[in-house]
């Protein structure tokens, strides 16, 4: 079949190739590195100190203060006087912890908490408790 092009079977065609610039990002490129490891080129690995991990610089602590240092007093709990005054009020108003919990918007656990003398002191929780009992449960007493 005749070709529509004269001599077209007769020219010899360089191909064109277009090469792109690259940039850094893409020397970092991890197809980019295949493709380098591939072909053989020579690529470099540089491994960077605590890569990967989460960690923040910490100071080094030394020992020997911490031994020196005196211990953490433990925190202060409910006075007995307090958690009497809690578990007497509430049941002169024929309360549950559970009832009462619900009134000042806390957990059961924290009613039960304060009554065996285990909590903390809150004196949110506390100004929450007196105005449902109708009990002073702060200042002198409290402390």
């Amino acid at each position: 079949m005749p070709s529509r092009y004269p001599g077209a079977l007769t020219q010899d065609w360089e191909p064109v190739v277009l090469h792109k610039n690259r940039t850094k990002v893409q020397d970092r490129d991890r197809k980019a590195v295949n493709q380098a490891l591939r072909t053989g080129a020579a690529v470099q690995t540089v491994k960077k100190a605590e890569a990967g991990s989460n960690k923040k610089a910490s100071p080094v602590v030394n020992a020997k203060k911490l031994d020196e240092a005196a211990e953490p007093a433990a925190l202060d709990r409910v006075s007995t006087e307090v958690k009497q005054l809690i578990q007497k009020a509430r049941l002169e108003k024929k309360m549950s912890q559970a009832e009462l919990a619900k009134q000042i918007n806390e957990r059961p656990q924290v009613v039960q908490e304060y009554e065996n003398g285990k909590a903390v002191p809150n004196q949110a929780v506390l100004a929450k408790m007196e105005r449902v009992l109708g009990v002073k449960l702060r200042g002198k007493i409290g402390k």
